[in-house]
Formats: C-alpha cells, structure tokens, sequence
C-alpha cells in the first residue's frame, strides 16, 4: 500500500510537469533551451564541476516555472475577479522565473565562451577564402524555399503567418552567417539576442507559433551551414 502511495506520488508529479508542459509557452521554450544547451555541453566536453553546474541552472529554471504554474493555478481558483493582490502575486512569481532565466544566461557565457571561441577558431580559419555573396546567396536561397513552403502548406503570407516562419529563417540565415565569417563569439552572443527578439516578437504577437518559428530557423540554419560548406569544396 505504502508502495502503491510511493509510485502515485511519482506519477502526480510527472501529470504536473506533462501539464505544464502543455499549457505553459515559457516552459515549452525552457525545455528547447535546456535540450539544445545540453547537447552542447556534449560536444564541448565539459568538466565535471561545470556539468553540475550546468544541471542545477537548468534544474532552477524549471522548478522555478513549476512553481510560477502552480501559483498562477492557485491565484485563479482563489480569485476569480481582478485584484491587484492576485496581480502582485503573479507578478512575483513570474519575477522569480525571470531572476533565474537571467543567471542561466550568465552561467551559459561563463561555461560555454572559451569553448566555443576555441570552436570557432578552428572552424573560421577555413572560411576567409570564401566570397562574402555567399551571405547574400543563402538570404535569397532560404527567402524562395520559405516561399515554396508556404505555397505548397497554402497557410499564410511570406512575411505573415504559415509553415515555416519567413522572419525567423531569414534572421536565423543572417545569424548563421554572421557566426561563421566574424569567428568572434562576443559578436556571435549579440547576433544571437537580436534573432531571439525577433523570434519572441512573432510569438508574442501571435503570428506564429512555436512550431513554426523553430522550423523557420532550422530551415535558416540548415541551409546556410549547406551553402558555406558547398562553396567550401
């Protein structure tokens, strides 16, 4: 019985992680991150010290969105009307989320900026005998596979809705080329705020969702990173 109390603990607690998962954008977002931050710890071969520091950031921010959801649940069964408490309360809550996210990001420069100068050294000595228009060429190339997309998905403009995102593949293009001829990380980190600004202002102004803006940018990624090594050869 004991037991049988044991495992249904375990499983209340995965339904409310699988919930906020479900219902809760940032913590789908947090999860992306934490994947994509992991498989490059993978391949930069962190230490020991810096893998347990890398789990605990990723850890916090998660525990901290949980709680931010289940203090969002708790306010709206408590209060169903506005009042500025409950606003107070959300607001907190979403603070303590924000304090972590921004010491993941600290922790993530710290851990990952001489790895990834290292990285990119070595990757950018190769690039400079590579004419600039090859930027230009991936712009155009990944601006007319957008549109095939959209045409054939029949959802959406160029610049406006649909599968995948026309803005988020563009800038994720930009940034990739951006990464690959600078060889500077500090300019590379920069780069990559202002692509996920403009990523955030498409979901945020509900042009697209996740799904389509993480397309977008793959496709803008991929076909750059094909583009640079094809004029490589």
């Amino acid at each position: 019985m004991k037991i049988k109390k044991l495992v249904d603990s375990f499983n209340n607690a995965i339904d409310g992680l699988i919930h906020s998962l479900k219902t809760q954008r940032n913590m789908r977002i947090h999860f992306i991150a934490a994947i994509l931050v992991l498989i490059l710890a993978g391949v930069t071969h962190l230490s020991r010290i810096e893998t347990v520091v890398l789990f605990l950031t990723i850890s916090l921010v998660i525990a901290a969105e949980l709680i931010n959801t289940a203090i969002e649940a708790a306010v709206d069964l408590a209060c169903s009307d506005y009042h500025p408490l409950a606003k107070i309360a959300k607001n907190v809550a979403a603070g303590a989320v924000l304090v972590t996210a921004i010491n993941a990001v600290i922790v993530g420069y710290l851990i990952f900026h001489d790895k990834l100068s290292d990285i990119s050294l070595a990757t950018i000595k190769r690039i400079p005998e590579l004419p600039i228009h090859v930027t230009a060429i991936s712009f155009v190339a990944v601006t007319l596979i957008v549109i095939v997309v959209k045409a054939l998905t029949d959802k959406g403009t160029f610049l406006r809705g649909g599968m995948p995102s026309g803005h988020s593949a563009l800038s994720a293009s930009l940034l990739t080329s951006i990464i690959l001829l600078s060889g500077d990380v500090t300019i590379a980190i920069l780069a990559s705020v202002l692509t996920l600004i403009v990523m955030h202002s498409r979901l945020e102004a509900k042009v697209h969702t996740l799904w389509e803006i993480l397309a977008g940018a793959t496709l803008g990624f991929i076909i750059t990173i094909f583009l640079f090594q094809l004029f490589r050869i």
